[in-house]
C-alpha cells in the first residue's frame, strides 16, 4: 500500500524520512528509524570534523544494515564547515543518500552524482524545487511554514506548498513541516507527495539522544508554543518559547544586529540545552506539530502505529461513495 517511487529510489519499506536535526540526528536515532522501515538521517555538521562524521557513519552501520542517509546543511555557519571534506567522508564510507538543505547543492552535484548518490534537496519555495530538479536532484523535500527550524521567508503552509510543488516538478516530493501522525501521512499522500519528513516528532522518542526534560517539553507543548526568531536577519527560525527566544525577539524588535544576537542564538547553547535539559539555556527548534505529540514511544512503536493507522484511514476513505 505504501510502496512508490520514493521507497523504490531509497530502498526503504515505508515513505517516512527522519529529519536531519543538528545535535539530534545521531546514530542511535537514525539507526532506529532505518531498522523500523523508514530512512534514518545523520546530521553531518553535528560532528566537528569529517573524520568524526565518518566514525558516526560506522557506528550507525553497527546498528542497522538498512539504508540511511546524511544531511548536509549548506547555510552559512558561525563555524566554517569543510563541506568538501564531509562529502569525501560520505563517499568513502559508502553512503548513497544525501539530504542537502539551505543553499543550492549545485556546486557539489557533480561530485555527489559521480559517486552514485541519491540527492534529496530540502527547500522552502516552489522556485527552489524547480531549480533543484533542473540541476539533477532526485527528490524534493518541501518545507511548509509549520516546520521546525528554518521555514524561509514566504510563510506558505504545507497545505498549499506541497501540491504547488507537485504540480511543478516531475521527481518525487516529500512533505515536510507539520507531519507527525497517520492523518498527516495520508494527507501528504493525498496532496501528491510520496512520503513525509518528520523531525519534531522523532525528538519525542525513546531513542532520540536528548535529555528527558526536552522530550517532556515537546509532549507538554501545544501548537501555540512555538515562535519565530531571526526574522530581522532573514533567517527565520521556528523555536519553542522560552526565556532565550523571547529575549531574542525583543532584541530584534529593538533593532539588534547579528553580532549582538550571536551570544544568544549560537548553536553551542542549543547543544547544551539538549544535553543538560536546562530549558532556558538556548534556542530549541520545534514545529507546530508539537500540538499533536502526546507520548514518547520507541521509534519502532511510532512507525508501526503510524503505518497501521494510515492504512485504516485509507480503507475507511475507500468506503466513501458519492
Amino acid at each position: 500500500m505504501f510502496q512508490n517511487r520514493l521507497t523504490e529510489l531509497l530502498k526503504i519499506q515505508y515513505p517516512i524520512i527522519q529529519g536531519g536535526m543538528q545535535w539530534i540526528s545521531k546514530a542511535e536515532l537514525a539507526g532506529a528509524v532505518s531498522n523500523a522501515g523508514g530512512l534514518g538521517i545523520l546530521s553531518a555538521l553535528t560532528f566537528p570534523s569529517p573524520e568524526e562524521l565518518a566514525a558516526e557513519i560506522r557506528k550507525t552501520k553497527g546498528i542497522t544494515d538498512k539504508p540511511f542517509g546524511v544531511n548536509l546543511t549548506l547555510l552559512p555557519t558561525m563555524r566554517p564547515a569543510n563541506i568538501d571534506g564531509y562529502i569525501d567522508a560520505i563517499i568513502d564510507e559508502g553512503i548513497k543518500i544525501v539530504e542537502t538543505a539551505g543553499r543550492s547543492p549545485e556546486p557539489y552535484m557533480e561530485k555527489l552524482k559521480s559517486a552514485d548518490i541519491k540527492v534529496i534537496h530540502k527547500c522552502v519555495a516552489v522556485r527552489f524545487a524547480k531549480t533543484a530538479e533542473r540541476i539533477g536532484c532526485d527528490i524534493i523535500s518541501i518545507d511548509g511554514f509549520e516546520c521546525a527550524g528554518h521555514p524561509g521567508e514566504e510563510d506558505i503552509t504545507s497545505l498549499i506548498l506541497i501540491p504547488r510543488t507537485v504540480d511543478e516538478v516531475q521527481i518525487p516530493v516529500v512533505a515536510s513541516g507539520g507531519f507527525g501522525d497517520a492523518r498527516g501521512l495520508v494527507a501528504a499522500l493525498s496532496l501528491g507527495a510520496e512520503g513525509v519528513n518528520m523531525g519534531t516528532r522523532f525528538v519525542a522518542t525513546q531513542e532520540a539522544p536528548v535529555h528527558p526534560n526536552v522530550k517532556n517539553w515537546f509532549v507538554q507543548s501545544s501548537e501555540h508554543d512555538t515562535m519565530l526568531v531571526q526574522r530581522s536577519l532573514r533567517n527565520s527560525h521556528r523555536v519553542l518559547k522560552n526565556a532565550v527566544s523571547k529575549q531574542v525577539a525583543e532584541m530584534e524588535n529593538q533593532g539588534a544586529t547579528l553580532e549582538e544576537l550571536v551570544p544568544l542564538i549560537t548553536g553551542q547553547r542549543g547543544e547544551k540545552l539538549l544535553e543538560t535539559g536546562e530549558l532556558d539555556e538556548g534556542l530549541q527548534a520545534c514545529g507546530q506539530v508539537a500540538g499533536l505529540i502526546c507520548d514518547i514511544p520507541t521509534v519502532s512503536e511510532l512507525i508501526e502505529k503510524l503505518i497501521s493507522e494510515a492504512a485504516e484511514i485509507i480503507r475507511n476513505l475507500g468506503k466513501i461513495s458519492g
